[in-house]
């Protein structure tokens, strides 16, 4: 249910996501899932990768501006109202969302939560779910 997220600060010019991409993938590091948000002057990437320690370092290697956060990552059946339950069962133990953001592979939705309270989040998560480890992320996979 937790992991590491990473945040890089890059510049707002043409290139410089794909030179992340590529550092990383020339060294076997897998970008699982990202979002990208920006301001006029820098963006800041957020990714979950398969290999945090190696990606840091690649990246402050290549003079990039890196910090890892702790996350919450859950699993909800890829279903209508889904995400309204786990939202809902948020909001009702006042857990406060900075940011979020969600893909989906076939059957299954994964959110990426960054709440002020992580460790409430995951409380207020784990009450509805069983733990599971799957692809080197811990989650939740909610029953409904």
């Amino acid at each position: 249910m937790r992991t590491k997220q990473l945040s890089v600060f890059i510049e707002n010019k043409t290139g410089s996501i794909r030179e992340i991409a590529r550092i990383l993938g020339a060294n076997g590091v897998n970008m699982r899932a990202l979002s990208m948000a920006e301001n006029s002057d820098f963006g800041i990437l957020r990714m979950i990768v398969s290999d945090v320690a190696l990606a840091v370092r690649l990246l402050k290697r290549a003079h990039f501006g890196v910090n890892v956060t702790p996350v919450a990552h859950v699993r909800t059946p890829n279903e209508p109202g889904a995400l309204a339950s786990v939202l809902e069962k948020l909001a009702d133990h006042n857990v406060f969302i900075e940011y979020m953001y969600a893909f989906s592979e076939g059957d299954c939705a994964n959110v990426i939560i960054r709440p002020t309270d992580l460790d409430r989040c995951v409380d207020v998560l784990s009450g509805e779910s069983s733990s599971a480890k799957s692809d080197g992320l811990e989650e939740a996979i909610f029953r409904y």
